[in-house]
C-alpha cells in the first residue's frame, strides 16, 4: 500500500511560507486552535492530489488557493504543494510503480493556470487524481 511519508506546501492558503510535515505510519490527527490551518492542510492533500473544483477547496476559483496577503504579508503569486508517497512494496499503478519513492507537485500560477509533476516530470492532471 502507498504510505504518505511527507506534505510541503509554500503559499497555500494559509501557508504564506515554506512549510514541511512528516506524516508518520498508522493513524494520525491534525489538532490545534480555530482559524490554525488544520482544514487548509487537508485541502492541501486533496488539491495536490488533482481536485479541481473550487467549490470542494471551499474557494470560488481555483486561484483563491494561493495566499492572498495581509495587511503584514503580501500576496504570493505562486502556491505549490508536495506529497511524498513512500512506493517500497511497488503497488503504485504503472508508470510509478516501478519508484520505491514518488513526489507529487502541483504548483498554481495566477493568470497561468496549474501544472502537475512526478518525480520532477510533467504529467497530466488525470496521472494523478486519486
Amino acid at each position: 500500500m502507498v504510505q504518505i511519508n511527507r506534505l510541503r506546501l509554500s503559499g497555500f492558503k494559509s501557508f504564506v511560507d515554506k512549510t514541511e510535515l512528516d506524516i508518520g505510519q498508522g493513524l494520525n490527527g491534525i489538532v490545534g486552535p480555530n482559524g490554525c490551518g488544520k482544514s487548509n492542510l487537508v485541502e492541501a492533500l486533496r488539491w495536490v492530489m488533482g481536485e479541481n473544483r473550487a467549490k470542494h477547496m471551499r474557494s470560488g476559483d481555483m486561484e483563491d488557493v494561493i495566499f492572498a496577503g495581509t495587511t503584514a504579508r503580501p500576496a504570493r503569486s505562486i502556491a505549490e504543494v508536495t506529497v511524498l508517497l513512500d512506493n517500497s512494496d511497488g503497488r503504485a499503478p504503472a508508470p510509478f510503480g516501478a519508484s520505491a519513492q514518488i513526489e507529487v507537485t502541483r504548483r498554481i500560477e495566477r493568470d497561468k493556470g496549474s501544472q502537475y509533476l512526478v518525480n520532477g516530470k510533467q504529467v497530466r492532471a488525470r496521472d494523478v487524481q486519486m
